[in-house]
């Protein structure tokens, strides 16, 4: 339920209501837009029914919400979310790029990919130091070791840093050292696993899961929000479906969804989602043109020695020309780059 007040409801006035929602041992989340607030109830609403609160002085009218996650919901939150980076803005007036290696391999590799990304405009680097692999004989990442180097690279170029994170443990470590922590597709539902990274404070990424529905998506995000941490921004890296000529089947059509149903902002993985580098650009530009708010594109200093996902990569030069071809399309957009 969502209880709308009226234009300059006086704050005794909405006070009110959120003493009588809780005093039902019911949640009150307030919304404080630019014109009206927005109460969101959560709980079980049946308690209210004999309450009539539409009479109450400064309420507007009541909304009904069907959907299980209420945080996350945009008829909670009408005001699109802004989550800072580092320095870096998601969700705002910028198109916000990530990009960097898969798998953290070693020293010289993190610094001459962070250099080379920065110059190119990205302005969060991207890098595996925990590897959640189909097989257990594939590289499974540096570890702290990873994290350690993706602190220097930082700060060497001042770029904010992003990292996936696969259990306590690694969350315990990564928040010493980047800014940001990443949610895999394959943990999306790993619902410890969301609650420990709500509870770090930490913005979070929060990618889709193989399978996942918009909704299940939405539901996960709700997990970190429910902790206390709004900072999340959500990634779409493709579903798994009947097709096979590319790795997953980039769903575009989330962008606007997820902007329809929820405040949060999104970005789109296309690395992941088609596994071939020659799709990468192409995906990139239908991703800006239907309205992500970011891309995290997977670069290497040459993918053909890359220890994970070599064939989606870019090498340096690939990067730099696809953020070239992206610039005028962000700015057609209304986005800065």
């Amino acid at each position: 339920m969502i209880i709308v007040m009226k234009p300059q409801a006086k704050p005794d006035s909405i006070q009110k209501i959120v003493a009588l929602i809780e005093a039902k041992g019911l949640e009150a989340h307030l919304s404080d837009g630019k014109d009206v607030t927005i109460i969101g109830v959560v709980g079980d609403k049946s308690q209210l029914l004999d309450q009539n609160i539409e009479i109450y002085d400064g309420v507007d009218k009541i909304v009904p919400v069907t959907e299980s996650y209420k945080l996350s919901n945009k008829k909670y939150h009408p005001n699109p979310t802004i989550v800072k980076v580092g320095s870096t803005f998601i969700g705002g007036d910028e198109l916000v790029i990530m990009s960097g290696p898969c798998a953290v391999e070693n020293r010289d590799q993190v610094l001459e990919t962070a250099i080379a990304i920065k110059k190119a405009g990205v302005q969060i680097l991207r890098g595996g130091a925990y590897k959640p692999r189909t097989s257990p004989y594939s590289f499974q990442g540096l570890e702290e070791e990873g994290l350690v180097l993706m602190k220097e690279a930082q700060e060497v170029t001042g770029l904010a840093t992003v990292c996936e994170v696969t259990s306590l443990d690694a969350v315990e470590a990564a928040v010493k050292y980047v800014d940001m922590l990443q949610i895999g597709a394959r943990n999306m539902q790993n619902f410890y696993l969301l609650k420990e990274v709500g509870k770090t404070g930490l913005p979070v990424l929060l990618k889709r899961g193989l399978s996942a529905t918009i909704d299940e998506w939405l539901n996960a995000a709700e997990y970190i929000i429910a902790e206390g941490n709004p900072n999340v921004v959500l990634c779409e890296r493709g579903i798994r479906t009947f097709e096979t000529a590319t790795r997953n089947t980039l769903d575009l059509s989330a962008i606007p969804i997820i902007k329809s149903k929820s405040h949060l902002p999104i970005i789109v993985d296309p690395s992941h989602a088609t596994g071939v580098r020659k799709y990468v650009k192409a995906l990139s530009m239908g991703a800006v043109a239907t309205g992500a708010d970011g891309l995290m594109i997977e670069s290497h200093p040459n993918p053909a020695t890359a220890l994970s996902d070599g064939p989606q990569s870019l090498n340096f030069e690939q990067l730099n020309e696809l953020c070239n071809e992206i610039r005028p399309l962000a700015h057609l957009m209304g986005k800065k780059f």
